[in-house]
């Protein structure tokens, strides 16, 4: 598979106003920046402007941390939030799962058929029922059982565990726990759960079994960021899958397992590419 040219990813938000794209765009100019992809966006509810550019990394006389540095003089003349990242750096990913493994098979997937190019140095399980097809793909398991009552020790351990490898993303995979509020800060903008529901309807364990109450004729999933509120952080990505009157909790259960996959495959691969830009609990996504 050939690799793409290697890229520097520009994002940066700031409250709108006229001038800001001619002002990175001299910026990127004046050091002789080849922008190949490049999105805008306002919000006109907040005021923000919102834009990510890609540059070819090669068509610059400086490397990194010679462009953070100046671009960070850029973004304080212009008072906004930014980041710079590199694209020939590798992603690493850490995925926390529980019994259900549709998504864990799901991402092994992608990353075995090299659609998803990342690095998965861990699995972190609190059930061990995945650790065989985890093992399997050459991917060392760790089992943190987890008791009914007095969990501290077993997050603590869990944020050893992802502490160890830096990781640019950790997917709660249907991990079914909920994250204390000291992890959910120390993650912040880095853990992505995926929700068995078209958010923010049916938050909480069983969203089938509300949906079907309900009589629901359409049952999602939502790609989110986690915070310390139950389901209720910045939503990355969703999708919905149509049902019917006939269907059962099992079927409704099924059908939203692909979705669920599919969601969160999206929802991964754009923070991985620093295409979410979050403000408030809100999200552009370029």
């Amino acid at each position: 598979m050939t690799q793409p040219e290697r890229r520097y990813v520009i994002t940066f938000g700031c409250p709108d106003r006229t001038g800001i794209v001619a002002r990175i765009s001299q910026f990127l100019a004046d050091a002789g920046g080849w922008i190949v992809e490049a999105a805008y966006h306002t919000d006109q509810d907040t005021g923000w402007f919102f834009t990510r550019q890609e540059v070819l990394a090669g068509s610059l006389p400086f490397g990194m941390d010679a462009l953070r540095a100046q671009f960070a003089e850029v973004a304080a003349e212009l008072g906004g939030e930014w980041t710079v990242t590199d694209t020939g750096e590798r992603r690493r990913v850490v995925i926390l799962v529980s019994k259900e493994g549709h998504c864990l098979y799901d991402l092994l997937g992608r990353v075995a058929s090299g659609e998803l190019d990342i690095d998965i140095p861990a699995v972190i399980g609190n059930h061990t029922d995945l650790a065989g097809i985890t093992e399997a793909h050459g991917i060392p398991f760790h089992h943190v059982e987890f008791p009914r009552e007095g969990k501290d020790a077993a997050f603590a351990r869990v944020r050893e565990l992802v502490a160890e490898h830096n990781p640019h993303a950790i997917v709660l995979a249907r991990f079914m726990q909920i994250l204390p509020t000291s992890l959910c800060a120390e993650w912040s903008g880095r853990a992505l759960n995926i929700h068995h529901s078209f958010l923010p309807s049916f938050v909480g364990a069983k969203p089938y079994h509300q949906a079907h109450q309900r009589g629901v004729k359409l049952v999602g999933a939502t790609c989110h960021y986690v915070t310390a509120e139950l389901d209720a952080g910045p939503i990355v990505e969703q999708d919905v899958i149509r049902v019917g009157h006939a269907d059962s909790i099992p079927d409704m259960v099924r059908k939203g397992r692909d979705i669920e996959k599919v969601v969160l495959a999206r929802g991964l691969r754009w923070h991985l590419e620093n295409r979410v830009l979050v403000h408030g609990n809100k999200t552009v996504v370029f």
